[in-house]
Formats: C-alpha cells, structure tokens, sequence
C-alpha cells in the first residue's frame, strides 16, 4: 500500500469517527447553548465546521475521553454517552487540521 492509500484510508477512519461523535457533541451542545448548537448543526449540515465550532469540538472530545487507563480510585471518571479514547480524539484533532481548522 502505498503512502497516498494509507492517507486515504486514515482519512476514512477519522472522518467515520467524527460521524459518530459529532451527533453526540451537538445534542450535548444543545442541553447547554441551543443557539450554539443550531449554529453548529447547520454548518455541520452543510459539509463544514465554522472557526468556532470546530474549536468547541476540538475542546469537547479532548475532555470527553473515557478511555483513560486510570481505575476507578484513581479517576478521573469521565461518564457519557459514548466512549471516546485518546485515538478518537487524535482522530477528531486530525480530521479537523484536513479541513484547515486550527486545533
């Protein structure tokens, strides 16, 4: 396999872990700033994150990591809806450096 095809398979996969988290990140949002999460929603909708949104998605998955390694008397526990690993959020971070995003 060359470098190009692994480029593009590790573009697949992070684009399919940001279709998971995405969905869960908005709703989280909406409990929190309705008119954030309408924003963006849309611009998630129309195929890019505005600046902002994708900062806040940046910042998002990064404090949602469940998977930390660390038991239970050492903590942190980080309780959601779904699991978020360290790769996920290098996934995520990735994903959104391809779309031209500071992260």
């Amino acid at each position: 396999m060359s470098a190009h095809e692994r480029q593009q398979v590790s573009s697949r996969a992070d684009r399919q872990v940001v279709e998971r988290l995405v969905p869960v990140w908005l709703r989280e949002t909406e409990r929190h700033d309705a008119d954030a999460a309408r924003r963006a929603r849309e611009s998630w909708e129309s195929g890019t994150l505005s600046p902002q949104a994708a900062q806040d998605l940046a910042l998002w998955v990064t404090a949602r990591i469940t998977d930390t390694g660390f038991n239970e008397e050492e903590g942190p526990d980080v309780r959601g809806p779904v699991r978020i690993t360290p790769a996920d959020k290098e996934s995520v971070h990735r994903w959104l450096a391809e779309q031209g995003h500071d992260v």
